[in-house]
């Protein structure tokens, strides 16, 4: 039987490579490594103007899609002025990637948001976002010292019988933090089914009336120990399995 397939959608950004200097659509390795680890195929999802009229194009292709990290979203996508904190945003990669999860969501495919990717669903759901969480917490714990994860643990309460526990494997858990944004109104139909244990901050959400429809705050890709990505890639091979069995019988 074939691997199941993920989606992982990039960022836009200037890069330099070789004697090269463009833009380039980019994907930290570690998200990659996760994925194949867990045992899946990967497909590089970039910002594709054909899609935002017809995801079902690059859906039809995958059994899971996941919302990798990257910079602040564009806040005029939830009705909100910038904050002076909120920079380098993309509403090219904002748009695509909402029309991409509104869609995946519809058709009950298995979806992991991770870290910019839990925002992202909330904001695709119609939810808005805190800028700026040292001017609400009074302190940095949530991104420690930007482009590294060394030092940034802390732990997070996860809510008993949720998806989030399930897929963590357990209600308290140790995490990786990097982002200076964060869920303010939840989307519509969307759970909070984790927190920070230093603040509170929302750091997990799902939708319980689809089948694994995840965003957790912190970066399972970047821990080894984390089961996350493992659960996540384990539920799109089910998905997989059911779909072919769907198509035999049709």
């Amino acid at each position: 039987m074939r691997r199941p397939v993920i989606g992982i959608c990039t960022a836009l950004e200037r890069a330099r490579w070789g004697t090269w200097d463009q833009e380039a659509v980019l994907l930290a390795r570690s998200y990659v490594q996760a994925v194949q680890r867990a045992g899946a195929l990967v497909v590089m999802l970039p910002p594709d103007p054909v899609l935002l009229e017809n995801p079902r194009e690059a859906l039809d292709l995958l059994d899971g899609l996941v919302l990798a990290g990257g910079v602040d979203i564009d806040p005029a996508g939830y009705g909100e002025q910038a904050h002076p904190e909120t920079v380098e945003t993309v509403p090219e990669r904002d748009c695509f990637e909402i029309a991409l999860v509104r869609a995946a969501i519809e058709r009950d495919l298995p979806v992991l948001g991770i870290c910019r990717g839990m925002q992202l669903i909330n904001v695709a759901l119609g939810g808005t976002l805190l800028q700026h969480l040292p001017e609400h917490f009074g302190h940095h714990e949530h991104l420690r010292v930007p482009g590294t994860f060394d030092g940034a643990d802390h732990d997070v309460d996860l809510l008993d019988g949720t998806l989030a526990a399930r897929a963590a494997g357990e209600t308290h858990h140790a995490t990786k933090s990097h982002h200076h944004q964060g869920v303010d109104r939840l989307g519509e139909g969307l759970q909070i089914s984790g927190s920070s244990a230093m603040d509170g901050l929302t750091e997990a959400i799902e939708l319980p009336d689809r089948r694994f429809v995840l965003g957790v705050q912190w970066h399972p890709e970047a821990d080894e120990a984390s089961q996350v990505v493992q659960v996540f890639v384990a539920e799109a091979e089910r998905h997989m399995s059911e779909r072919a069995a769907e198509e035999a019988a049709a």
